[in-house]
């Protein structure tokens, strides 16, 4: 009995040892188990934090790689509270005659046209003007368009041509240039003072230039309206000749949409007769500073002085005219006077006013 006795409590130590042994090593094994989860859950809060600051610092820094984008303001502006009340002269220089053109001008040819803004009003009119662009046929009708503030009328004051009225429909760039006819983009109403005294003398000086060098100009026109005004206070012309930087033509002037002797009411282009006796002087003196600011020949100039027509233009020049020396040699004749230039057909330049 001692005996089995003794093997019983023996047998009870041995599993009682290895249940301890399986325990320990339950304990050992699960222990680096549970370290290492600790540290996967302390590496992600450590991630997370330092992306959280990464995404933090690029809100604050914007990305090298995509900048904003850049706004560009106009770096020249006209301003018509600028431009001096009319006195007489059809058209005043303005910024020293230089236009606001930006630098590198484009010479290729190509004319574009604003569309019309809320009110029905013409926008600017810019254009590269060479020979391809010039019309090579008349002129067609133009009596459908009715632009802005068009409520035209026939006063005696206008004077002759279109009858007495008053308004014209007048190309902001003029059809010889482009060969533009009944273009609603391109038509203003303006006065017959201002299509003929005002925008046609440099319309002419453009063309002849063109026709005799066959070199591009940098054309610009702007309609300027007071306000919310259908019938615009004048226009703004700018042009440059791009083969020689300006030296041939360039200006900047700012013409009157005004008649002498009628007002007109340009918020929606009514008119009427202005008083006799202060229309009266003013047409005098217009017709007094005109004279005395009109060209006249030199009186010491010899009678049998010579002059350079143009075969190609029929325009006839002054013999130290810019124009002459860019003149090709198979276009040029000579005449002994002007009457003699004249009774050919040829009509004096523009530009040197012979």
């Amino acid at each position: 009995m001692k005996q089995q006795f003794k093997r019983f409590l023996t047998a009870i130590l041995l599993a009682t040892l290895m249940l301890t042994g399986c325990a320990s090593e339950t304990s050992t094994k699960s222990e680096p188990k549970t370290n290492e989860v600790a540290k996967e859950k302390k590496t992600e809060n450590k991630n997370k934090e330092e992306n959280k600051k990464t995404q933090t610092a690029q809100q604050k820094t914007p990305n090298k790689e995509t900048p904003a984008p850049v706004t560009t303001t106009p770096t020249t502006s006209f301003s018509l509270a600028s431009i001096p009340a009319y006195s007489g002269k059809p058209y005043v220089a303005v910024n020293d005659n230089k236009p606001f053109f930006p630098n590198n001008l484009s010479n290729k040819p190509f004319e574009s046209y604003s569309n019309l803004d809320q009110l029905g009003r013409c926008g600017v009119a810019t254009a590269c003007i060479t020979k391809a662009l010039m019309p090579t046929t008349k002129r067609g009708s133009i009596a459908t368009v009715k632009p802005s503030g068009w409520q035209t009328v026939r006063y005696e004051v206008v004077g002759k041509g279109s009858s007495g009225y008053l308004y014209n429909r007048c190309h902001l760039i003029g059809y010889q240039l482009t060969g533009e006819n009944a273009n609603v983009k391109n038509l203003i109403t303006g006065t017959r003072y201002l299509n003929i005294e005002g925008m046609l003398p440099f319309e002419n000086m453009v063309t002849d230039y063109i026709k005799e060098t066959n070199q591009p100009v940098y054309y610009r026109v702007t309609p300027i309206f007071d306000g919310n005004n259908l019938v615009a206070s004048g226009v703004l012309m700018e042009a440059k000749s791009l083969a020689d930087n300006g030296a041939s033509i360039l200006f900047n002037v700012f013409c009157y949409n005004v008649q002498p002797g009628v007002n007109i009411n340009y918020v929606n282009g009514t008119s009427s007769v202005a008083n006799t006796s202060n229309a009266s002087s003013k047409q005098q003196a217009q017709t007094t500073k005109q004279a005395k600011s009109t060209p006249q020949p030199k009186q010491n100039t010899p009678v049998t002085a010579s002059y350079i027509g143009n075969k190609n233009t029929r325009k006839f020049h002054r013999g130290d005219c810019r124009m002459v020396a860019r003149m090709s040699q198979s276009n040029k004749v000579t005449f002994n006077n002007r009457d003699s230039a004249v009774s050919q057909g040829y009509n004096p330049c523009k530009i040197c006013n012979p």
